[in-house]
């Protein structure tokens, strides 16, 4: 398999993100999903496959106390 993309991330942060501790997603890759710390940039990232992706902002939204707010668009 393949993990190389060309697609540039787009990267964002939640608009409940108060200050530069959280974290940021790029999702314009059709193939995946990319998260990074905001705080070490530089440290890499983490990619997961759209479809798991979905899965676990699903599941976080529904876990009470879980205190993830995934998803929203800035």
């Amino acid at each position: 398999m393949n993990c190389a993309s060309t697609v540039v991330p787009n990267w964002r942060t939640s608009t409940y993100t108060k200050s530069d501790s959280c974290v940021e997603v790029a999702d314009n890759d059709p193939g995946r999903v990319r998260v990074r710390d905001t705080k070490a940039r530089g440290r890499g990232t983490i990619a997961a496959r759209r479809d798991a992706w979905g899965v676990f902002v699903s599941y976080a939204k529904r876990t009470p106390g879980a205190g993830v707010e995934v998803g929203r668009r800035a």
